[in-house]
């Protein structure tokens, strides 16, 4: 059994759900996502405040077998970068 933790800024906590219904998982409610051998779970974490710039964060947790959880996360990495400037 694996478990692989993120906490993710600039997105929002509805498009990273949409990422991992995209990944092969069905959303079981706003805050959670079940796939073929993983289940991932969505909290909203307090914003990332730079001056008076407030970027909103999630937490996604991932869980399941191991080829699985590797999987996802390889299928939301791509989709997480973002560019600076």
């Amino acid at each position: 059994m694996a478990e692989r933790e993120r906490t993710v800024t600039g997105v929002p906590l509805w498009l990273l759900r949409a990422y991992l219904v995209d990944a092969g998982g069905a959303a079981r409610d706003d805050h959670a996502v079940t796939g073929d051998g993983w289940h991932a779970t969505l909290e909203q974490s307090d914003d990332h405040v730079i001056g008076s710039l407030r970027v909103g964060r999630v937490c996604v947790v991932v869980r399941g077998d191991d080829a699985a959880v590797t999987r996802v996360w390889s299928e939301l990495a791509p989709r997480l970068l973002r560019a600076g400037g």
